[in-house]
């Protein structure tokens, strides 16, 4: 039983098509069917049914077909394990990050960590902080860094840094001393109010404003890096942690101005792990470092 007979069985099952299987297995359509057929020869039994130009699974492919697909993604995770061996590779390590953190914490950490480990093959998902603590749970990555606690009783979560949300507008042609006082409640209802990039505070940050200003015009975007390059293209405003707009603030790319209609939140960042190993340990204590140094 070869391997590309799994792979086109699987891809058939999915698609339901053998012109769409060619098509996503870069072969030709007849080639699918000789994969099929060899396939139904060797198990000795059908494996679609077929009926005026149309297949579908049989009982026996809906049965076979989990198994297949394990057998499919075994040999192409040996594959890659052999390939990362012959890059010098000897061990797999994984984060997975939020979006708000991989654009800002990784880089710095990662490239110091990445030369002490040579040898270590690390491999990055970024992926939304509420998916993340599943991820470290179910052992499909190492460790996480989130936006979000962990809730999970096995699962550890440790504060790494705690950051303060601010309030960012498009940049005027005055510096901070010549420059007109801003009001932000003016700024607030003259421009949209870009939220719900971030997990945590906008629900209740939304309540306080809506008493403060009347006639707020909001939209969501949920990725903080679009949010704010819309800022610095002069499409609105919104409130960020201040890691995320730290290097744009300096540049002058965008502009914090003196926010007092009530106490903006606080925001922490969150270590997510299931086993603290060596590598675990290290990385922890460089990304804590980054932070409090």
């Amino acid at each position: 039983m070869e391997y590309q007979w799994l792979k086109t069985f699987c891809v058939a099952a999915e698609t339901l098509n053998f012109r769409k299987a060619s098509e996503k297995l870069i072969m030709s359509q007849p080639s699918v069917t000789v994969h099929i057929r060899l396939l139904e020869e060797h198990l000795g039994i059908a494996l679609f049914d077929r009926q005026n130009n149309r297949v579908t699974l049989s009982d026996a492919g809906r049965f076979f077909l989990p198994e297949a697909m394990q057998i499919v993604k075994s040999i192409e995770n040996s594959v890659k394990r052999v390939h990362a061996f012959a890059q010098g590779y000897r061990r797999t390590w994984s984060i997975a990050i939020s979006p708000l953190m991989a654009e800002t914490i990784l880089p710095n950490v990662l490239q110091s960590f990445m030369k002490l480990h040579p040898n270590i093959e690390i491999s990055i998902r970024v992926e939304e902080s509420h998916m993340i603590e599943e991820l470290v749970d179910q052992g499909e990555v190492n460790i996480g860094v989130s936006a979000l606690d962990a809730k999970r009783r096995d699962i550890q979560f440790i504060p790494i840094y705690k950051d303060p949300i601010l309030f960012v507008m498009p940049s005027d042609e005055y510096d901070e001393e010549s420059g007109p006082p801003i009001d932000v409640q003016e700024v607030l209802k003259k421009n949209y109010l870009f939220t719900h990039h971030h997990p945590v505070f906008w629900d209740d940050l939304l309540l306080k404003l809506n008493k403060h200003v009347v006639g707020l015009r909001t939209m969501k975007v949920t990725q903080a890096h679009i949010t704010k390059r819309f800022i610095q293209d002069g499409l609105g405003v919104s409130f960020l942690p201040h890691s995320i707009v730290r290097r744009e603030l300096i540049e002058g790319k965008i502009m914090q101005p003196h926010f007092d209609l009530f106490e903006l939140p606080s925001v922490s960042t969150y270590i997510i792990v299931k086993k603290e190993g060596d590598l675990e340990k290290e990385f922890i204590d460089r990304i804590s470092k980054y932070y409090f140094r």
